[in-house]
């Protein structure tokens, strides 16, 4: 038995591009997942960072099957998940749930609190609450443990009447957490939990994920845009670029030390509130855009962009995911020899913070 409840290998999700004359003919695919292998062990949690489009969401939903996975495999509790259908991987969602990211979009605006609840619960056959008190009235078992989990997520057991217009984004993204813990998972992949939420209730979110996660040793992967929210509540970070997985760290190591240069920008895109601090800082800009994922640069994928590329080899061989440290992977060539300062970037890319807004070169953080 391993301890990773989760594990990933070679995965891919591509998506076929069609012609515009020929419907049925495929001209090309979007890359946006593109051979990636993780694992997450039983009750840690896994942060996945990276820019708009790099794959991290499709990542996610694969995970879950709710994407179809074009070539790789997904493990989940020991078992090969990756071509489950029908009724099997209806049994899967018993113990695999997802919170989205837009708490208005993914609850039903026709159906009552109530009705959201009890529906895993119809749907899967179960009713968890005392059978002494209700006997054979599932509905009211339904109905009791919608109300317990309601209390848990800190909502007052009046809401379970009410609709999703009638609360604020914070309780409504509480009522999705009820809906995925009420089947009482294992796992709960968080696609951007937080990023539709104020500042204040994001911190409110976040405990009560670590609370739940504490509670009932779940186990998590947190999709995210912001960095300081995914060193909060990870143990593992992963960080994505273009449909790969270029680092991966022990959160505060990867903080203390990213070995990658496109960790590296991200992480000097995040501003200090000190002013003076922030004034003093140098941040590491990169160069253009985002290729497309239909057509990856060849050799590293990050080295048209990269302030220590060095083109002979970064354009023309691929990096290999790698394990330089226990527990740290990276796919870079210069990995050890940027750490060692015997690399520098190109001097146009390092800027004080105070000008790196009106500097050339892209100068935003994961997202």
């Amino acid at each position: 038995m391993t301890d990773n409840l989760l594990e990933a290998a070679g995965l891919m999700v591509h998506y076929p591009i069609r012609s515009g004359m020929v419907v049925n003919r495929t001209i090309g695919h979007v890359k946006a997942v593109d051979g990636v292998d993780l694992a997450v062990p039983r009750g840690s949690t896994y942060g996945l960072v990276g820019e708009s489009g790099c794959g991290k969401s499709t990542l996610g939903r694969a995970l879950l099957r709710l994407e179809d996975i074009t070539a790789g495999t997904v493990t989940f509790q020991g078992r090969d998940i990756t071509k489950l259908r029908g009724e099997e991987l209806r049994k899967l969602r018993r113990h695999a749930q997802m919170v989205f990211q837009d708490p208005m979009a993914s609850l039903d605006p026709r159906q009552s609190v109530q009705s959201m609840l009890t529906e895993p619960l119809r749907v899967h056959g179960l009713a968890e609450s005392d059978r002494a008190e209700f006997g054979k009235n599932s509905a009211k078992a339904h109905a009791a443990k919608a109300a317990s989990m309601l209390e848990l997520v800190g909502l007052p057991r009046s809401a379970l009447g009410k609709y999703p217009h009638e609360f604020s984004g914070g309780q409504r993204q509480r009522i999705g957490i009820a809906r995925a813990m009420i089947l009482n998972p294992e796992l709960v992949i968080a696609d951007e939990p937080v990023s539709a939420l104020d500042v204040s209730v994001q911190a409110q979110v976040l405990n009560l994920l670590s609370d739940l996660q504490d509670r009932f040793g779940l186990t998590y992967v947190v999709v995210a845009h912001d960095l300081a929210v995914v060193r909060h509540i990870s143990d593992t970070i992963g960080v994505m670029y273009l449909g790969r997985m270029v680092e991966e760290a022990p959160a505060d190591d990867l903080y203390r030390e990213p070995l990658h240069p496109y960790t590296t920008s991200l992480l000097s895109a995040i501003p200090v509130p000190d002013p003076v601090v922030e004034d003093a800082r140098e941040r590491v800009l990169l160069d253009g855009d985002l290729p497309s994922p239909a057509n990856p640069p060849s050799g590293c994928r990050f080295h048209t962009r990269c302030p220590w590329r060095r083109d002979e080899l970064c354009a023309t061989e691929d990096p290999p995911l790698r394990e330089i440290a226990p527990g740290r992977r990276v796919a870079c060539h210069w990995a050890e020899t940027i750490a060692a300062g015997r690399i520098e970037p190109h001097a146009a890319a390092v800027v004080p913070a105070k000008d790196a807004e009106g500097a050339g070169g892209s100068a935003t953080a994961a997202d």
